[in-house]
């Protein structure tokens, strides 16, 4: 029985990037989905299961004789590269179209009319055959290219997202075709963007996270577990409105015209040592930065600032939430506008609690509860848990992983709907699912609500998707100037 086994692998990306895959095993005749967010690193499993990517560290053993990968993303290419060829340079005299037509597509690289007539029947496009490539719709296109890849009888078919772009019945008919070809004896290897794309056939399956293959085994089994589960739930939560705030009258939001944060020629220094140097930052209403420097560079210190907690603050030209510092304004009068979470925060809440009252907790700002709870406030609380995926608020908030504890308290900072939300080194030490899972409801919450987000983190790489600018600390001559840019509109 033909199989391929990687064991403790680290595959080569790029000059900068590996993928990892601790274990994976499949055997012949099985059906496997692999489930990855954008950059994540599908691209680069199927050409490590089809043996394109270098192995730097760890083995693969592979006794399948003929690999297939079909990537649809190459399809645009070849339908550009078709009408390309209507270029005047390459038609004959007389000749009004050269676009190849299916027929000629299918038997590109392996000649075999019979064969090609066969699977064009399989997969009802018989009629297709004589007409040109380029005028074939998106579904008959995929049909086309996966007979082409069928042409030299493959005993492996690695599909790089093969419902991407599909309506609702070229998905279906597609999946039929799929489902086919595994009873048939194909072993196949699909690599999705949602959860909700694995199709019902498939056996077994898997999750990447980060340029890591970081969960895999029977499909039933790995759905039901709390991490897969709440990154398969947030795939249903695309403008779904934040629960609401516990009293709507006392959410304090500044102005919508003025800046959140103006600091002018910044300087912070400790024992004639420069910790913030000639710092000059503005953030707008609607913006949500990320910060990004190594440690020592001066992030907390600028965070403290923004916190009302640095004695300095006064000495600077810092005005927060349209006051000026040192103008009269008392410490809570600044932290109500900000909601805060950090790897100490997290560290320090050790207190036996249930995930729903760490929850209740927010909108007190306290470690615990020390006050009566309001019918309203358990009914809030539950909702964010729903929004997270968290079915049972009695279980100790011990008993989460460290990524769904983090996640937690981000939604115990944000029940108060603050102006501003501070995650400081959020990821940190968390495994590459939980990395994942906190960024992906990171982006919900933000998305669908007014808070802004300040996510501080030594990599930019580390970014959810909704950050639209960053400030970098660049190292120079013994102090740090400061880059700014606009990551996306």
């Amino acid at each position: 029985m033909s199989v391929l086994q990687i064991s403790q692998g680290t595959l080569r990306i790029s000059d900068t990037r590996v993928l990892t895959i601790p274990a994976l095993s499949v055997h012949a005749g099985e059906s496997w989905a692999f489930v990855g967010s954008n950059g994540s690193g599908k691209s680069a499993l199927t050409r490590a299961l089809s043996g394109e990517l270098p192995l730097l560290r760890g083995e693969r053993q592979c006794t399948f004789e003929r690999i297939a990968r079909i990537s649809f993303e190459q399809l645009q290419k070849l339908v550009t590269d078709e009408w390309q060829r209507n270029n005047t340079d390459l038609l004959s005299e007389g000749e009004e179209d050269t676009g190849r037509t299916a027929r000629e597509i299918i038997e590109e690289h392996h000649q075999d009319p019979e064969r090609c007539l066969a699977l064009a029947r399989r997969f009802g496009i018989t009629h297709l055959l004589e007409r040109r490539f380029k005028y074939l719709s998106t579904g008959e296109t995929r049909k086309t290219l996966l007979c082409q890849a069928l042409m030299p009888g493959p005993d492996l078919l690695v599909f790089d997202e093969p419902f991407d772009g599909l309506d609702t019945a070229s998905r279906q008919q597609l999946t039929a075709l799929l489902a086919e070809l595994n009873q048939q004896g194909y072993t196949l290897a699909l690599v999705l963007n949602r959860f909700d794309d694995i199709p019902a056939f498939v056996e077994f399956a898997g999750v990447l996270a980060e340029c890591t293959l970081a969960e895999t085994g029977d499909k039933r089994t790995l759905l039901s577990q709390a991490l897969v589960a709440q990154l398969a739930h947030s795939e249903q939560l695309s403008s779904t409105a934040i629960p609401p705030p516990d009293n709507p009258g006392e959410v304090h939001r500044p102005p919508a015209s003025e800046p959140r944060i103006i600091l002018r020629d910044g300087v912070v220094s400790y024992h004639d040592t420069p910790v913030l140097h000639h710092l000059d930052w503005t953030v707008n209403p609607g913006e949500h930065w990320q910060i990004v420097g190594p440690n020592g560079a001066g992030k907390s210190t600028l965070l403290s600032l923004i916190t009302g907690d640095h004695p300095q603050g006064y000495s600077n030209d810092l005005t927060l939430f349209g006051r000026r510092r040192g103008s009269g304004e008392t410490i809570w009068e600044i932290k109500k506008h900000i909601g805060y979470v950090s790897s100490s925060l997290h560290l320090d809440y050790r207190v036996s609690s249930s995930v729903l009252n760490v929850i209740i907790s927010g909108f007190f700002d306290s470690i615990g509860i020390y006050q009566a709870v309001s019918e309203r406030q358990q009914q809030l609380a539950r909702q964010w848990l729903a929004l997270l995926g968290i079915q049972d608020g009695e279980q100790p908030f011990q008993s989460l992983s460290w990524g769904q504890q983090r996640l937690v308290l981000i939604a115990r900072a944000l029940v108060k709907h603050p102006t501003l939300l501070i995650l400081d080194e959020p990821l940190q030490g968390l495994d590459p699912l939980n990395r994942q899972l906190v960024r992906h409801f990171v982006d919900i919450m933000i998305g669908e609500g007014d808070t802004q987000l300040l996510f501080v983190s030594h990599h930019a790489q580390d970014a959810p998707a909704c950050i639209t600018h960053r400030l970098t600390f660049v190292p120079d001559q013994g102090c740090y100037r400061y880059h700014k840019e606009i990551c996306r509109a």
